[in-house]
């Protein structure tokens, strides 16, 4: 087996059980032995748990914030003039890179959500801090765009929107198939993870946008 073969077996599984267990609970040695591969081999690749989580969240979020980096660049082009980018136009923009940011999605997004919901419940500041490290211009700049589009909005008040908003997100599409078994059973209606976002859609945007 090639080093980079091994590196894969590693993220792949750690990726699984951290989604399936969460953090804490999910042990080297469980990894290790589901992706067939000794202690030292995490040790060489890797060097510690917490550097395996941030691989792990490196993976799918490189070429997804990559993606929506340029994408919004575009949107900024659009908007020199100092209008705004309607919130319908940003979060499908967000969400269709989040469904295709490798080939074998949606489900690498299902699991990505999944450990993003571990994230959130679980304290992982090292990860925070990471993310904010690695990732934070790229979403400032969305959070920029945001602002602009609800220029109404007091910033705390933005915060708890985005804050619920981003919860509803990834409830639903960490529970993607059960959604789609749902569909399936009580309406006989077979749903893809587009449909699924795009009934999301309107509800987080009238989430961000509030009225009464």
């Amino acid at each position: 087996m090639s080093q980079s073969d091994t590196v894969q077996r590693i993220l792949d599984a750690a990726e699984v059980l951290f989604a399936q267990k969460g953090f804490a609970e999910t042990s080297l040695r469980a990894i290790t032995s589901r992706a067939g591969v000794n202690l030292a081999a995490v040790n060489y690749h890797f060097g510690s748990k917490e550097a395996l989580i941030q691989a792990v969240f490196e993976r799918y979020l490189t070429p997804f914030c990559q993606a929506l980096d340029a994408k919004l660049e575009e949107l900024e082009g659009e908007t020199r003039s100092g209008g705004e980018v309607p919130l319908e136009k940003l979060f499908t923009v967000a969400s269709r890179l989040a469904l295709g940011s490798h080939g074998d999605e949606p489900r690498r997004a299902m699991i990505f959500f999944r450990l993003s919901g571990q994230a959130y419940s679980q304290p992982q500041d090292h990860l925070r801090a990471w993310l904010r490290e690695h990732y934070g211009p790229v979403f400032r700049r969305f959070l920029a765009l945001l602002r602009r589009a609800v220029p109404d909005v007091p910033p705390m008040e933005l915060f708890w929107r985005v804050h619920f908003s981003l919860g509803a997100v990834i409830f639903t599409l960490s529970g993607m198939e059960s959604l789609q078994a749902i569909s399936k059973k009580d309406f006989n209606q077979s749903v893809t993870a587009a449909h699924i976002t795009q009934q999301l859609l309107p509800f987080v945007v009238g989430g961000i946008r509030g009225g009464g």
